[in-house]
């Protein structure tokens, strides 16, 4: 089994809602998230997928984050914006990619977001 990872560092604000602490209160992160793609084929010159490809659908979803307050943008307007979710978050809109940056059976094996050095949350589809 051949894996690609790549990461991508952004800021961004959030308040988690119906949370009793100091998280419930509007604070920011530098967060770090890493993708994980697998599968069991390389293509005609030996690449599972593209690094530059992969980190140009990754870039795409961190861009709309960066720098963002969370709770104001969907669909973290509804959903809270915890580190799990946006784990899935990402899971979801890199998927949207996949195939088409892929020439051969690929699978998203993984996102982790890192909100802290210390505190990492993950999302497996």
């Amino acid at each position: 089994m051949y894996e690609v990872v790549v990461e991508k560092t952004f800021a961004a604000g959030h308040a988690l809602r119906h949370y009793k602490g100091k998280c419930e209160n509007v604070h920011g992160h530098n967060y770090r998230v890493q993708v994980t793609i697998e599968g069991e084929k390389l293509n005609a010159i030996g690449l599972l997928v593209d690094f530059v490809e992969l980190k140009r659908v990754l870039m795409e979803v961190v861009d709309y984050l960066d720098h963002k307050f969370l709770n104001d943008i969907p669909p973290f307007i509804e959903l809270n914006p915890s580190a799990e979710n946006m784990a899935r978050y990402f899971h979801d809109e890199i998927m949207k990619s996949i195939e088409r940056i892929a020439d051969v059976p690929v699978r998203l094996r993984e996102v982790r977001i890192w909100e802290t050095d210390t505190s990492i949350a993950a999302y497996r589809g």
